[in-house]
């Protein structure tokens, strides 16, 4: 069987790796037909290269928000390092993960369609502009979708901060302002946007977590790269 590897960044603090833990439990427990494995780029164990040398066969699945440069570099690169010619390399989660990101958004604020509600996506933030313009997009999108007072993207790494949007938002009429975390699992980055939450006296959402809907689209992200592979060879 081809495996089907879920891989994260990693970090120093246990709650990351957990938090990815569970998410593949999730995934162990919906599609138990499955030979579901957990890898790490860094910090955490077990790394990626010492999983892949346990299999012929695999998939890589980033478990990823953006393309940024984890994405773009470190899993690739990982992979090739590895020496296994039967790995194949998903493409990320990306902002499919939205509406699983809407139902810890909506366990803070209730209903969602609250047009005196203001919303800040908060990130992580990168150096790839186009990673956080996909951030942006998820709150223009929600804005758009829910009416709402209004919805501004922040981060922990770039601008805006989470402490401007709130305010932005604040100037902008909103009368209660909450800030979903646009982030996979807790960690080191994610805490600064909640201390900026709190000391704004903003509502927050939890990190997206081990979610139905995420395990289910690891899964889909799985089977898109197998039936790619598919296609390949029945082309040629």
């Amino acid at each position: 069987m081809t495996a089907l590897v879920g891989v994260a960044h990693g970090s120093r603090d246990p709650r990351s790796a957990a938090t990815v833990a569970e998410l593949m439990d999730v995934v162990r427990a919906r599609h138990p037909e499955l030979d579901v494995r957990t890898a790490f780029l860094d910090l955490s164990a077990p790394r990626l290269r010492d999983v892949l040398g346990g299999v012929s066969s695999a998939v890589v699945v980033p478990l990823l928000l953006g393309h940024a440069f984890h994405a773009r570099v470190d899993v690739p690169g990982e992979v090739a390092r590895a020496g296994r010619p039967g790995v194949l390399v998903a493409d990320v989660l990306g902002p499919a993960v939205e509406e699983a990101a809407l139902d810890r958004l909506a366990e803070v604020v209730g209903r969602l369609d609250d047009p005196e509600l203001g919303v800040v996506v908060a990130g992580v933030g990168s150096s790839h502009a186009p990673a956080n313009a996909v951030v942006a997009a998820v709150a223009a999108g929600w804005q758009r979708r829910f009416g709402w007072s209004g919805a501004q993207s922040a981060f922990a790494t770039a601008e805006p901060s989470v402490a401007e949007a709130i305010a932005r938002l604040r100037a902008g009429g909103a009368r209660r302002v909450a800030v979903a975390q646009w982030v996979l699992a807790p960690g080191l980055l994610p805490d600064r946007i909640a201390r900026a939450a709190h000391t704004a006296g903003a509502l927050l959402t939890a990190p997206i977590g081990p979610h139905h809907a995420v395990a289910d689209l690891v899964v889909t992200r799985y089977a898109e790269s197998l039936a790619r592979r598919t296609a390949t060879r029945q082309a040629g």
